[in-house]
C-alpha cells in the first residue's frame, strides 16, 4: 500500500479577506485586524495539515512578507513559499528560510497563479535562482504545466521536485472528454517526472469534488496544495473542519 499524499494548506486567501478590509491599515494583525492568516495557518496545523503553503507576491495583494517572517517563528509543520524567480523574491526567501520554495510565474493582472511557470524559456535565470536557495539548503519545487518540455527543464536546472498544475483539470472536470484528456496528462506527467528522480506535487482548482480522481489517478504523488476550496469550506464550519474533511477525501480514495 502506498504512503498516503500529504497536504498542503495554502493561506493566501484567508489574507485575502482581511486585505479586503485592511489594506491601508498600518498593521497586518492583532487589534481590531482579522482575520490573521499566521492564526489560520496555525489552526490547519492542528487540524492535521502537513505543510503550510504561502505566497508573497511582490505587490503583496493579500500575503505580506511580515506574514511569511510571523509564521516562520512558529510553524510547526514545514513552510512552501510560493514565489516569483526574482532577485528580490530570491533575497527575500534567504532571510525566510522556508524548508521549501515553489517558484510560480506572476502576473499583476491574475487574481490567482494561472499556467506553469516557462522553465526552459527562463532556463539560466531560473537554475541560478535555484543554486542560490539551494546553496542555503532550500528545496526548490517548480509550478509547471505537465508537459515533457517543462518537466525535462525541471530536471535540467536541478530541481528536486515539480507541481504539476492542476487548473486545467479542474476547470475541464464537469466535461466528461475534457477531465480525462487533462487528467491523462497528469498522470503522463506524474510518472515522467518521478522516472527522472524529482518528488511529484499538484495543485490549483483542487476542491472537494475532483481531488479524488486525482489521488486515484494520478501515480508518485508526495503533496497536493489545496487553499480556496479549503478556506472557502471554512467559512462555513471552520478551519479545523474544513481541513480534516479534505483530509478524509483525500484518504478515502486508498480504500
Amino acid at each position: 500500500m502506498k504512503s498516503p499524499i500529504l497536504l498542503g494548506v495554502n493561506i493566501d486567501h484567508s489574507a485575502t479577506v482581511r486585505q479586503a478590509r485592511y489594506r491601508e491599515y498600518d498593521r497586518d494583525c492583532g487589534q481590531n485586524v482579522e482575520p490573521d492568516p499566521v492564526a489560520v495557518a496555525l489552526a490547519a496545523e492542528k487540524a492535521g495539515a502537513d505543510g503550510i503553503t504561502l505566497h508573497p507576491r511582490e505587490d503583496q495583494r493579500h500575503v505580506q512578507r511580515s506574514d511569511a517572517l510571523r509564521l516562520k517563528e512558529v510553524i510547526a509543520t514545514r513552510m512552501n513559499l510560493e514565489m516569483a524567480c526574482t532577485d528580490e523574491m530570491v533575497a527575500f526567501a534567504l532571510q525566510v528560510k522556508p524548508e521549501c520554495v515553489l517558484f510560480v510565474p506572476e502576473s499583476r493582472e491574475e487574481v490567482t497563479t494561472e499556467g506553469g511557470l516557462d522553465v526552459a524559456g527562463n532556463l539560466e535565470r531560473v537554475k541560478a535562482a535555484t543554486q542560490a536557495l539551494q546553496d542555503a539548503d532550500i528545496e526548490i519545487s517548480l509550478f509547471i504545466d505537465p508537459d515533457r518540455e517543462s518537466i525535462e527543464a525541471s530536471k535540467e536546472i536541478g530541481a528536486e521536485m515539480v507541481e504539476l498544475h492542476t487548473g486545467s483539470y479542474a476547470n475541464g472536470y464537469y466535461k466528461r472528454d475534457s477531465k480525462f484528456a487533462e487528467l491523462d496528462k497528469l498522470v503522463k506527467g506524474a510518472d515522467l517526472s518521478h522516472k527522472l528522480g524529482m518528488k511529484v506535487n499538484a495543485g490549483h482548482g483542487l476542491n472537494y469534488h475532483n481531488v479524488t480522481d486525482v489521488v486515484v489517478s494520478v501515480p508518485h504523488l508526495y503533496e497536493l496544495n489545496i487553499g480556496h476550496s479549503i478556506i472557502s469550506r471554512a467559512i462555513f464550519c471552520g478551519i479545523d473542519a474544513a481541513v480534516r474533511d479534505m483530509k478524509a477525501k483525500m484518504h478515502l480514495a486508498y480504500r
